[in-house]
């Protein structure tokens, strides 16, 4: 027969061993918590890295559109008061081409585009002749319509110091149908691997000859490697406009992200002169 004492002391095993069971479930569920917040932390800051290395003048979305066209990464920065007016009145036309436009350009002649924009007119002059197949297009594109009221998308403010336009979807995976060449990749401008302040260029999705008509805005050097047409340059009037549009800032605070400015082009032309 068990005693008294003996009772009170198996119930005080059972009560102990009630406890550690508690405490070991406890501490076990505690470790799943714990990874679980872990592997996502993992995830999100390994998803960090890919996006901050893969950034530079690359797709905003490859799998989404294989011929997206690319611009670079940066840092934050601050947000300042919007410096530009409201879009002029109009929609986007939805143009798409099979195949690249027959060169009807003057190859000797000298091309001028201005970028009549809601933030100020950007005014590029043209390298025809190093650059034909690129000049022609925008002669095509801009010709027809395909600029006007299409925002500016994507601004870079660290590192790498670019406006990023000519995407009518305004997502950066939009194009006209078609690619064109590289060209002009060994212009006596770019020296180590530096696109200066005041050239204009084309975006691409970081392979050979797989331009449209995404195009970048460089408003202060930057370090690039000479995989991107530079096809024009900015007059100083354009670069003043741009460096408002930089002041204002980007919206992640990150450094690469839609620019805070309302940049939106009114109108584009080309002109010979």
């Amino acid at each position: 027969m068990v005693s008294q004492e003996q009772r009170r002391r198996q119930l005080a095993r059972e009560k102990f061993l009630r406890q550690q069971q508690r405490r070991t479930s406890a501490r076990r569920k505690a470790r799943m918590r714990n990874s679980v917040i872990a592997s996502v932390l993992g995830v999100v800051v390994i998803g960090s890295l890919a996006l901050y290395t893969t950034g530079v003048l690359k797709n905003d979305d490859d799998k989404a559109n294989a011929n997206a066209e690319v611009t670079p990464s940066a840092s934050a920065t601050g947000k300042a008061s919007d410096p530009c007016e409201k879009a002029a009145k109009g929609s986007v036309e939805k143009l798409s081409w099979k195949k690249e436009p027959a060169i009807t350009i003057d190859k000797s002649a000298d091309y001028t585009m201005k970028l009549a924009t809601t933030c100020g007119d950007i005014g590029l002059a043209l390298k025809t002749s190093a650059a034909p197949h690129t000049v022609n297009s925008f002669n095509f594109l801009a010709g027809k319509g395909y600029f006007d009221h299409t925002k500016c998308h994507r601004l870079t403010t660290n590192g790498i110091y670019v406006l990023q336009c000519g995407d009518p979807t305004g997502t950066g995976s939009g194009g006209p149908g078609y690619t064109i060449p590289d060209e002009n990749l060994k212009d006596k401008s770019l020296k180590n691997n530096v696109y200066p302040a005041g050239t204009v260029a084309m975006a691409n999705t970081g392979q050979a000859h797989t331009g449209g008509s995404q195009f970048f805005l460089v408003y202060q050097d930057s370090q690039l490697p000479p995989s991107y047409t530079p096809f024009g340059t900015i007059d100083e009037a354009g670069l003043k406009v741009l460096k408002e549009i930089a002041a204002a800032g980007e919206n992640t605070g990150a450094g690469d992200g839609a620019p805070n400015a309302t940049v939106v082009i009114n109108k584009a032309t080309v002109t010979k002169s």
